[in-house]
């Protein structure tokens, strides 16, 4: 999924203790610049547009994770599946061996001969007839483990091929980790470059901008007309004002947008699946005009930002590295679509 560049919205506005905002990103010594040092207005939009690419990446991490656990699982399952299927042919080789051992013993003569050979006739017959049923339920056996052997063989190869799979969506998912850490990890250096003074007027800057387009961190309980399992959702969400966005969590301390939604769901008594998409692909598609308080908003496309309205034109949603969870105007973004769990 490629990352969709969106235009900067008047609401996504205040960067939240920009010290600490890169999460577990290593800190990048300051280096000194040829050209001239950039301004104050400019690292800003520059780690806008950092945080904001790094979202894309970041739904994609998490649905290459999700994938990541279900492989696992399956393997998990065919490697089951194999030891139970080995042990299996292993009691039919502790069955055959005295089946075996019983026919070796008899020499393994022509029945003809041993008929000849025999003293007592009557006896011959008897030990005859055990005999041949020793031979049928070797055959059996026999049988039934060459079935188990073919059965173990697909087996095998069945698990291979999960673990494959599964070493290749790790490979995918440590690549795209890589892609969001390293575009932290810029915004993160441009952040340093700045002296605390800088710092502290963006912040304010930034403050001022969100409290004039209505946007909002501040501890809050949910008083709006949601009943049933949409106002416990949103009550869940009202609950983590405030705490910081961090890029594939989902909670308790940190969320990203989907991890956010899906956790308020949760705590509702509803399962939703991972990803911005997944939620998407999932829900019930309502109208915006017909938007009801709880239901999922889906800004600028299907797969990139996701949030909960709350009712009153407005939605609480994790916005992006450096920014809390945050109350903000519906239309503070572009609305694409909105789906009902």
């Amino acid at each position: 999924m490629g990352t969709h560049r969106r235009p900067k919205p008047p609401s996504r506005a205040r960067i939240a203790t920009l010290g600490m905002a890169a999460g577990a990103v290593s800190l990048l010594p300051t280096q000194s610049q040829a050209a001239p040092n950039p301004t104050v207005d400019e690292v800003r939009k520059e780690v806008e547009r950092l945080y904001e690419e790094a979202e894309g990446p970041t739904e994609e991490y998490n649905a290459v994770r999700e994938q990541q656990k279900k492989l696992q699982r399956e393997a998990d399952r065919a490697q089951d599946r194999l030891a139970r299927k080995q042990q299996e042919i292993n009691e039919l080789r502790e069955e055959i061996g005295p089946l075996a051992a019983a026919q070796y013993r008899s020499g393994g003569i022509d029945p003809s001969v041993q008929l000849f050979l025999s003293g007592d006739p009557d006896d011959y017959l008897d030990k005859a007839q055990m005999l041949d049923r020793t031979s049928n339920r070797q055959a059996e056996a026999l049988r039934a483990m060459q079935s188990k052997q073919r059965e173990i063989a697909q087996e095998r190869e069945a698990a291979q091929k999960r673990l494959k799979a599964l070493e290749e969506t790790r490979t995918k998912a440590a690549k795209t980790k890589d892609e969001v850490q390293d575009k932290l990890a810029k915004a993160r250096k441009l952040l340093n470059s700045l002296t605390a003074a800088q710092r502290a007027k963006m912040e304010a800057d930034q403050e001022r901008e969100d409290a004039a387009a209505g946007a909002s961190d501040s501890p809050a309980t949910y008083n709006g007309p949601a009943s049933g399992r949409g106002k416990a959702a949103l009550d869940f969400a009202y609950a983590q004002l405030g705490k910081p966005y961090e890029w594939g969590a989902t909670g308790p301390n940190s969320y990203d947008c989907s991890g956010l939604t899906g956790a308020s769901w949760r705590a509702a008594g509803v399962s939703l699946p991972r990803t911005v998409q997944q939620q998407y692909d999932a829900g019930r598609k309502v109208a915006k005009s017909d938007l009801q308080p709880g239901d999922i908003i889906y800004w600028y496309n299907s797969t990139q930002h996701n949030g909960m309205y709350v009712g009153n034109g407005k939605a609480i949603h994790a916005p992006r590295t450096g920014k809390n969870i945050e109350i903000v105007p519906l239309d503070s973004m572009p609305f694409f679509a909105a789906s009902r769990p």
